[in-house]
């Protein structure tokens, strides 16, 4: 991020209406994928882009925003990917959402490459845990499927669902699996458990459900992509 950028998030003034709040989680929103937590950090904020919302903001909207900026301007340097590099894409799903992290691992330890998070679409929270999990691997690996079809040898993908470590040799399917295994198939990688409390990481990025109860049913169908699509100033009507 360049210091023009930086400066002008530490000297933006808080939002005063609608207009103005989408103007800042929009700039904001380009650099979501390079920090972690980022859904968790604006729901306070989101929660006024609601209709008929009063301005000014409350004070734990405030407080937020004011917190929202530090995170920005010294994000964590992520690393450049590398195809030469062992490869670790960790995934994790709770009922509302997924997370996952793309890193290497090199000399000086391990690197990261981007951190993501996605809101369950509506059909998508009627999955059991085992399904709600291997979506989070389809997702991720989607996502990031430029990267990991460039790497010479196998990846690693670490979930807390220890099932999954036989998806790829299962021979009984439920109605979404087909389709997803048939994607999988696409890749060189090996599937290893890891218990919940070590997926850190992953764990926090799907944390949705402390947004989700907020915003409701109606909100996910219609703004399944980390938000994306509501801070755009031509989707909300004041």
């Amino acid at each position: 991020m360049v210091q023009a950028k930086v400066q002008k998030i530490l000297n933006w003034p808080p939002p005063r209406n609608l207009k103005s709040l989408q103007s800042f989680l929009g700039f904001e929103n380009f650099y979501h994928r390079f920090i972690k937590n980022y859904s968790k950090r604006i729901s306070s904020l989101t929660s006024f882009l609601k209709k008929y919302s009063c301005f000014p903001l409350n004070e734990a909207a405030l407080r937020q925003f004011h917190q929202l900026k530090e995170p920005f301007t010294i994000a964590p340097i992520l690393s450049h990917f590398d195809p030469s590099l062992p490869t670790i894409v960790e995934t994790d799903a709770l009922d509302y959402a997924l997370g996952a992290v793309l890193s290497q691992i090199s000399d000086s330890g391990k690197n990261h490459i981007e951190f993501d998070s996605h809101k369950l679409l509506a059909a998508e929270l009627n999955y059991e845990i085992h399904d709600k999990e291997l979506l989070g691997i389809v997702w991720a690996l989607k996502r990031w499927r430029a990267f990991l079809l460039s790497l010479p040898s196998s990846f690693e993908v670490l979930t807390n669902h220890s099932s999954l470590q036989y998806f790829m040799s299962s021979k009984i399917l439920t109605c979404h699996q087909p389709c997803w295994a048939e994607f999988l198939s696409e890749f060189h990688f090996s599937i290893t458990y890891r218990p919940g409390p070590l997926a850190t990481l992953p764990d926090a990025l799907s944390h949705w459900d402390e947004v989700y109860p907020e915003m409701g049913e109606d909100f996910i169908s219609n703004n399944p992509m980390n938000y994306q699509k509501i801070i755009k100033q031509d989707e909300i009507q004041a």
